[in-house]
């Protein structure tokens, strides 16, 4: 077997068959769309963040190093601190307006 890694066969008992291929539930990540293509939602966001505000950006199609880049490039054009994670970018502060322009000149045309 060239690919025998037990990892890749969690939820297998046991198969009699030789021949037997263990099907893995490897999801593939979509391509990245264009920048003008993007519908970017810009939002404020307070709840559940211990009065602290943030700025979120939803909506992003693409693979999570391409968002991961775009999260960067927005944290330090505003210079404050954030992270990307479940679909989501989020920039500390209320820096809507900013984000808003900077998605803008970066070339996204559809961000509201």
């Amino acid at each position: 077997m060239a690919n025998n890694d037990w990892k890749d066969r969690l939820g297998v008992v046991f198969s009699t068959n030789p021949d037997y291929q263990y099907a893995s539930d490897d999801v593939q990540e979509q391509s990245t769309l264009p920048k003008n293509e993007q519908r970017l939602r810009v939002a404020i966001e307070k709840n559940g963040r211990g009065g602290k505000v943030v700025t979120i950006v939803r909506g992003f199609v693409g693979t999570e190093e391409d968002m991961k880049t775009l999260g960067k490039f927005l944290k330090t054009k505003c210079g404050v601190g954030g992270s990307v994670k479940d679909d989501e970018i989020i920039v500390q502060g209320n820096l809507k307006e900013k984000v808003i322009g900077l998605l803008k000149a970066d070339g996204y045309s559809n961000v509201k």
